[in-house]
């Protein structure tokens, strides 16, 4: 059985004060029926890895350069992520890919590194909406997994995370037929490639305005092993909600 997954990526939002909405998350749920995983900024890392020490939340990081040490201002390794109590580390986020005009390429570099340093590699996808719009999701998604995953891939190091660009952050949400069938056909393309028993280890979260609102129906989706959420993760009363409809679907 794959254990779901509640990850919540605070993206570039947080300071000290956020810290006491993670304490009440950590109060509100102990137990670890379900695994709970924060990805604040990396000036955070460390105070909320130590925050949640001993809790059931895991902490990870948002991004990592490929290259274990160097002349690289401004960024950080994988190695540093872990040093700072990260488990995790999100990869390839579409924030990403456009803003810094990650390639599959460099994914696949920083899925690498990740796995060296110990860590999960949560590998994102998605389509923009006039790629959905051209019926070319499928494509896009079969493209991205392919040049973003290194082989090796198992459920202990990976974890896909589908998020279609045109419904991040902006209320919008794909119906659940069409996040079945993304879904479904990811499945189906990390069997194809890894095999039975690793492709079906392997983690596969929605992401793309997930709320309390609409998670219970998301997570009774075939193949949704969880949520990847933005916003709605900084709040502990909000992201409480998502946690508590992933826990129900176990």
């Amino acid at each position: 059985m794959r254990r779901k997954l509640a990850a919540g990526n605070w993206k570039m939002n947080g300071l000290a004060a956020g810290l006491a909405e993670v304490q009440t998350l950590a109060q509100t749920h102990p137990n670890d029926t379900v695994d709970i995983l924060l990805c604040p900024p990396a000036t955070l890392l460390d105070r909320m890895s130590a925050t949640c020490a001993g809790s059931a939340i895991k902490t990870g990081g948002q991004d990592c350069h490929m290259a274990t040490t160097g002349a690289h201002t401004g960024d950080t390794s994988a190695q540093m992520l872990a040093d700072a109590g990260a488990g995790y580390v999100i990869l390839g986020h579409s924030e990403r890919r456009t803003d810094h005009a990650e390639s599959d390429g460099m994914v696949h570099s920083k899925t690498k590194a990740a796995w060296d340093a110990g860590l999960v590699a949560i590998v994102c996808v998605g389509e923009t909406e006039a790629e959905r719009t051209a019926d070319k999701t499928l494509d896009i998604i079969a493209g991205q997994m392919s040049g973003s995953i290194p082989n090796g891939a198992i459920g202990v190091n990976l974890v896909v995370a589908y998020e279609p660009v045109w419904a991040i952050g902006t209320g919008l949400v794909p119906t659940l037929d069409q996040i079945g069938e993304v879904h479904d056909f990811m499945r189906t393309l990390l069997i194809r490639r890894f095999g039975e028993d690793a492709g079906q280890s392997i983690r596969l979260l929605y992401g793309g305005s997930v709320k309390p609102a609409n998670a219970t129906e998301i997570f009774d989706v075939s193949n949704v092993d969880g949520a990847l959420v933005g916003g709605a993760s900084l709040k502990a009363a909000d992201f409480s909600g998502i946690i508590t409809a992933l826990e129900a679907s176990v």
